[in-house]
């Protein structure tokens, strides 16, 4: 009996396990099945988009075929890029404002640049009533392609432009509430309609500074100048709580080893404290403070401020660089402190962090495509603003909003004092060559008015000498355009 017993035993345990088996091996199936079923349902939602829309996915050049491409449009309602269907049913794309938007709208021949490249997927997909597809693919007709309305102000973009004029340089606008891109020109440009014509002679010069196929706001890398004293001037106030017991007599110049620093124009600013020395942008003030500054710390803040790093721009972008390390020598850390030597920036990025101060610390992620629509209108998908993340701590924003003030109302941006606005930045004067006088002029600030918002902008002109002289004018005409016009 016990051997009869002991079998049945062993039967039953070895089907029970052979059940528990199964049981697991059917949970682990459906499992996987859920797995996937969510990655797909994820992929087609939020990632599908972005696969098409790749510009290395030939499938794109397939729609072409069915779709004729859509509109770019301005926020105010301005056509900006359009297709021209002719009789013999022959496609021309047509930029009607010419080189003013190149740099921001970009091309659609020999390549793609700007809103035509990463707003690809968009211009050619439809969304055209169903009934509307089905009638025009009977009769062979390509569908009408959806419409991009982006960001850009056609007033700011036209005022940025103007105001620019024959200059080599760049000009940038953003809402820092939102990171709405609002205007961006880089000079010297191209005519988008001419494009593919003249396109021999213009990839001639690719290799050059004078290529008008640089996007000089997101890819040109000049020295800062003294904009760059904003971030040693944060630096400052982290390593220094009694920041407002620093003193210091400018006499005009100051050797440091192998370098003599001098102030702009051989300026001597007097009795200084870290306020008067920055609105001056005292140069041998702060020669004398980067000394002072730990230098791992430095740049351990540079690098939090986006430097060596891939901007988050859907633009293509280089990165800026900043070299210093505790071996970093005297003449490498006051050259540093000051925004000259190694130290290289796009404009784009310094927007990017006047955007944050004006916002109290927060860099709100720069966009340019406010929403899709149909050709008749009809909304089809709308971008919303979203957080980057924070790159200074409100107060920290908050102190830089007093010293950048201060620069409008005693110091070097005094052409914007007195305005309807209220403004703040810092100018710059970079040197790029060893020529005496040869300088890049630099602005980078911001301004609001009570119920009107607020709207940074960034300004280099190449070889433009002081910034106060020829990059604020610039800056000051966009800022009375987008006043005048809220």
């Amino acid at each position: 009996m016990k051997k009869t017993s002991t079998g049945r035993k062993s039967k039953t345990s070895t089907k029970r396990y052979g059940n528990r088996e199964f049981v697991i091996i059917t949970y682990l199936f459906v499992a996987v099945f859920i797995m996937m079923m969510g990655y797909f349902a994820y992929f087609q939602v939020f990632k599908s988009e972005d696969f098409i829309n790749s510009p290395y996915n030939t499938r794109q050049n397939t729609f072409a075929e069915h779709v004729v491409r859509g509109e770019i449009l301005s926020a105010d309602e301005k056509v900006l890029a359009q297709t021209v269907v002719g009789e013999d049913g022959g496609e021309t794309r047509y930029y009607p404002y010419g080189a003013m938007f190149a740099h921001a709208v970009g091309y659609d021949s020999n390549g793609k640049y700007g809103i035509e490249s990463f707003g690809n997927f968009n211009l050619l997909r439809s969304h055209a009533f169903f009934l509307e597809q089905v009638i025009n693919g009977i009769q062979n007709k390509k569908n009408p392609g959806d419409n991009i309305v982006s960001t850009l102000n056609y007033s700011l973009q036209e005022a940025a432009y103007q105001a620019l004029g024959g200059n080599r340089g760049a000009v940038i606008a953003l809402e820092p509430a939102t990171g709405k891109l609002l205007a961006m020109v880089s000079k010297p440009d191209f005519d988008p309609n001419t494009l593919a014509a003249n396109w021999e002679s213009i990839i001639a010069n690719t290799d050059s500074d004078n290529s008008v196929l640089l996007n000089r706001a997101a890819q040109g890398l000049y020295p800062p100048g003294s904009t760059f004293k904003i971030l040693t001037t944060l630096e400052y106030l982290r390593e220094n709580p009694n920041y407002q017991d620093y003193h210091y007599e400018c006499q005009g110049s100051i050797a440091m080893e192998n370098t003599e620093i001098h102030c702009y124009n051989n300026a001597v600013h007097g009795s200084e404290d870290l306020q008067k020395s920055f609105a001056k942008s005292c140069n041998t003030s702060y020669a004398n403070i980067g000394l002072g500054l730990n230098k791992t710390k430095f740049a351990g803040l540079c690098k939090q401020m986006l430097f060596g790093t891939d901007l988050p721009i859907a633009y293509p972008s280089k990165q800026s660089s900043f070299v210093l390390n505790k071996d970093s020598n005297t003449d490498q850390v006051t050259q540093m402190a000051i925004g000259q030597g190694e130290t290289l920036v796009t404009p784009m990025h310094m927007a990017l962090l006047t955007s944050a101060i004006a916002n109290n610390g927060t860099l709100m992620r720069p966009y340019v495509i406010d929403h899709t629509e149909n050709y008749r209108g009809v909304t089809v998908k709308s971008y919303s603003p979203s957080v980057y993340g924070p790159l200074l701590s409100k107060d920290e924003a908050n102190k830089l909003q007093e010293f950048m003030s201060l620069v409008v109302s005693e110091g070097t941006g005094s052409k914007l004092n007195g305005q309807s606005y209220h403004a703040a930045g810092k100018t710059g004067s970079a040197e790029f060559s060893n020529v005496k006088g040869e300088s890049h002029a630099w602005f980078t600030g911001y301004a609001s008015a009570e119920g009107k918002g607020s709207i940074a902008v960034t300004v280099i002109v190449e070889n433009g000498g002081a910034g106060s002289t020829t990059a604020v004018p610039i800056a000051k005409q966009v800022f009375d355009t987008y006043f005048a016009g809220n």
